[in-house]
């Protein structure tokens, strides 16, 4: 007699396959059983529901959110028993002191206010540090911490990459699933193609994933893309390809269709390639973006001081309207789709939630001088939401069989947070699968599961199966509502019935549970 046997549910195993009714039986923390019949110590029906292996989301910035009080509430909410951090290179490990506090300002915009009890000196140390998960969690290790820990954000590349190196194989070896890359932020922003390969040779031949947010991601984003397929055939390692888009209307549906091609051409020369897509028109992340690399170079305080020379404000006026040679997003898009999502100063708290060309008006000033205002007065501790993809190409990456569902989720402390971070895993059920039938539901499930599962090299996760983890969700497609929106995110999803955690529910018919059996995900390439 098993633990805990779910009975009568339409089974969906994540591997894309046909749902089939059947039982589910759960003995210390395992899938034990899968069939008819089958008898436990709890037995709970789930006739009319569907049962599935538990979300994972192998692309959050949650590396300081998992210490916060309240952690899990509003992942567990969408069915997500599973996330990675660590990504876009900005991990909150390893680092030590000697360039800690400029790596800290930096990161704040996207982790959110740091507790400096959080240890990170060493990726053993942080995951250590990691208690009574309601979820499980795993690390990237990100290559931008790492080269920061070492040089700061000099642009000149380190001297002795066998620093680098150590610092990734320690990483590793303790316990990160890979290597993120943050290409278009500082300082990964300053490595040629050549020298990323030899910073990243503790990857040579080896199964641990790159996943990387590219250089360019609007007019040159297939260029980018083919970078990082040199890259990985030259460590032959697997390379994944962080939230795939093509920004800016000129490249709406031109782009999109050519990138999906080209990785293909890759696997099919026998490369492991893969990608990832948020569900959303709009993307968020640090203004700072908004710059040319060469402005990003020494850190915050380099970076602000800058903004405040009149003649580098006139220079990144001309090249705002004419520059080609970098992902000129506020080109691209517009600054009318450019929104300030957070700001922490007193006296800029009405502008949260306007545009970057409201401001401008409201400040009397052109949009590169309020850029540059707000950057240097706020010490670049600035995020935005950005109007940046379109409908078509979201749909198309979507479709692609090596594409998984992420959220890109950003835990800014003040201000107003992306829906993703709340909605995605609602919203592919909701709106993907049930209003638009752009997914069967086997084929949302497998995008959420088994695929990002894969592609990180997770233990034991992704599919119901015997022998894997017992994460499961349980819940009826119909009752799946994506309730946060842009003008009011903070707002949980609902309709999950069951998520069950190493086999214990972390939500019981529909209330969240005092358990806390998350653990440390576990990477099959170590």
């Amino acid at each position: 007699m098993f633990d805990t046997v779910l009975q009568g549910g339409c089974l969906i195993d994540g591997s894309g396959a046909p749902a089939f009714v059947g039982d589910i039986a759960f003995e210390n923390g395992k899938i034990a059983a899968v069939g008819q019949g089958l008898q436990g110590r709890e037995e709970i029906s789930v006739r009319g529901f569907v049962v599935a292996p538990g979300f994972i989301d192998i692309h959050r910035h949650g590396d300081a959110e998992v210490f916060r009080r309240g952690f899990g509430s509003l992942e567990l909410a969408q069915g997500l028993t599973s996330m990675v951090n660590g990504v876009c290179g900005l991990s909150l490990a390893p680092f030590g002191e000697t360039h800690r506090e400029e790596l800290l300002r930096y990161l704040q915009p996207v982790t959110g206010t740091l507790d400096p009890a959080i240890p990170t000196e060493s990726m053993e140390a942080y995951l250590s540090a990691l208690k009574e998960l309601p979820l499980h969690v795993g690390m990237m290790v990100g290559g931008g911490t790492v080269r920061s820990d070492v040089s700061g954000y000099r642009a000149e590349d380190p001297e002795d990459f066998s620093q680098i190196h150590r610092r990734i194989e320690a990483a590793l070896s303790q316990g990160a699933l890979g290597v993120s890359l943050g290409l278009g932020y500082a300082p990964e922003c300053f490595y040629s193609k050549e020298s990323l390969i030899r910073a990243l040779a503790p990857l040579e031949n080896s199964q641990y994933p790159i996943a990387v947010h590219m250089r360019e991601e609007g007019d040159m984003v297939c260029e980018a893309l083919q970078e990082m397929i040199d890259v990985a055939k030259a460590l032959r390692c697997p390379l994944h390809i962080s939230h795939l888009k093509a920004m800016g209307k000129r490249n709406w549906g031109k782009r999109i269709p050519t990138a999906l091609s080209m990785m293909d051409r890759a696997r099919q020369e026998g490369m492991d390639v893969g990608c990832d897509v948020y569900l959303y028109e709009a993307g968020s992340t640090q203004l700072l973006h908004l710059l040319p690399p060469d402005y990003l170079e020494g850190g915050v305080d380099a970076i602000s001081h800058r903004l405040q020379q009149p003649e580098k404000i006139c220079e990144l006026r001309h090249r705002i309207k004419t520059g080609r040679d970098f992902d000129n997003i506020a080109q691209m898009v517009g600054w009318e789709n450019i929104v300030v999502s957070s700001l922490q100063l007193p006296q800029y708290q009405s502008l949260i939630g306007k545009t970057m060309e409201e401001i401008s008006e409201e400040l009397s000033m052109d949009p590169v001088a309020c850029l540059c205002k707000l950057l240097s007065d706020e010490r670049c501790a600035v995020t935005m939401i950005d109007r940046i993809n379109c409908e078509e190409d979201i749909r198309r990456i979507l479709q692609d069989p090596f594409a998984s569902v992420i959220s890109d989720a950003t835990y800014p402390s003040r201000g107003m947070p992306h829906p993703r971070v709340y909605a995605t895993y609602s919203r592919l059920i909701e709106t993907y699968v049930c209003k638009e039938q752009v997914l069967t539901l086997e084929e949302a499930i497998r995008k959420a599961t088994s695929l990002p599962a894969q592609a990180m090299r997770l233990k034991g996760k992704g599919l119901l199966k015997v022998g894997m983890d017992a994460d499961v969700a349980v819940f009826k497609p119909e009752n799946i509502h994506a309730h946060s929106t842009f003008s009011d995110p903070r707002q949980e999803s609902s309709g999950m019935e069951y998520v069950f955690v190493s086999g214990k529910p972390a939500i019981h018919q529909g209330q969240r549970t005092a358990n806390l059996p998350g653990t440390i995900l576990q990477s099959a390439a170590h």
